[in-house]
């Protein structure tokens, strides 16, 4: 088994990398450490802009500062830091609204005499609609700001709904081509049977619907470029050294991977120092603890050695305010393979 490739080599051989996503497990540091990669970009002299979209912020309370309104703000104590936590509550209402206009319009176009609020009521309950709309806000911020900033790192929810997220780039695209397929041949039926053909063309051109699904696979196909880019885009894995977390990122690191999604590596934080569980006068809890880290250890470089791209200590304070960033920051990029952390 080939011996993997610690962070700071990683960065180095892929200098064109500007999309960092973060996911794992919930409560396995996917926001430290997403926070951690940001911090190393910005204090490289990179402007770097840090996206939360976990739909429970924690930037706020990470950075010990205000950082939630869903607008870019810029981080205090960090040169060329900015962040946002994303607020997808204005998104989902505005789906709402364009949802009904559609149904109003679809009822109308076909002749179908029923009133359209029940529907409109009914759509509009759809859970999906936040998923979505977080998939939106995310393309948003990789299309639009990415421009204007040298690396983005988002930081994801648990994930399963990380993978689902950023699957939608593929199904999206599939249902997509359906849709217009289906639209197309739905317009192409009323033409011929209309008898101003004229008028029927009008409509078609104005349809809102083709438009809208016009418009929303151009997006995907920008959008797709980037996913699907590993000169461009990484996925990291966060896990801590223990059996559920990791069989969790082994089984979804190859879904993403059928999403054609390039997976970056995996991070492992949380680990216990060897100095610290067996110095001399150490509790036998300390010293247990080690020797079961050391199974799931086992596990790591079974499945996931080759991928491994930091191993994080567990530290003796919570993970929170700068200077906590800053020294994990240097501790993911500092690792290398076989330095005892």
């Amino acid at each position: 088994m080939s011996e993997p490739v610690p962070l700071a080599e990683y960065l180095a051989s892929k200098p064109s990398l500007k999309f960092f996503f973060t996911g794992g497990k919930g409560g396995v540091g996917k926001t430290v450490c997403a926070a951690g990669l940001a911090y190393h970009f910005a204090e490289s002299g990179e402007k770097t802009l840090l996206a939360s979209l976990n739909p429970v912020h924690s930037l706020s309370s990470l950075f010990e500062q205000e950082l939630w309104g869903g607008v870019i703000k810029p981080v205090e104590g960090v040169r060329n830091l900015y962040a946002i936590e994303v607020d997808i509550k204005d998104r989902v209402e505005a789906y709402k609204r364009q949802l009904a206009e559609k149904l109003r319009w679809f009822l109308k176009w076909a002749d179908i005499p029923v009133k359209a609020e029940p529907f409109i009521e009914i759509a509009a309950t759809n859970p999906a609609f936040e998923e979505s709309a977080m998939f939106d806000n995310m393309i948003d911020i990789m299309l639009k700001e990415g421009e204007n900033y040298d690396k983005i790192v988002f930081d994801c929810a648990a994930v399963a709904n990380a993978v689902r997220l950023l699957g939608l780039s593929k199904i999206y695209d599939l249902w997509l081509d359906r849709m217009i397929k289906s639209r197309e041949e739905a317009l192409s039926l009323r033409v011929r049977l209309s008898f101003r053909k004229d008028k029927a063309m009008e409509e078609i051109r104005k349809d809102p619907m083709m438009r809208d699904l016009m418009d929303m696979r151009e997006r995907i196909k920008e959008a797709k470029k980037i996913f699907n880019n590993p000169d461009r885009t990484a996925f990291f894995f966060v896990t801590l050294p223990l059996a559920l977390p990791i069989s969790v990122v082994k089984r979804f690191i190859d879904m993403v991977k059928g999403f054609d999604i390039p997976v970056g590596g995996v991070f492992v934080n949380g680990v216990l120092p060897k100095a610290l569980a067996m110095r001399e006068g150490a509790e036998d809890y300390l010293k247990n603890k080690y020797m079961e880290q050391e199974g799931y250890m086992g596990m790591i470089r079974r499945d996931l050695w080759p991928l491994v791209r930091a191993m994080i200590p567990l530290y003796e304070s919570e993970i929170v305010g700068v200077k906590m960033i800053a020294k994990l920051a240097d501790d993911m990029m500092k690792w290398k393979p076989g330095v005892e952390i």
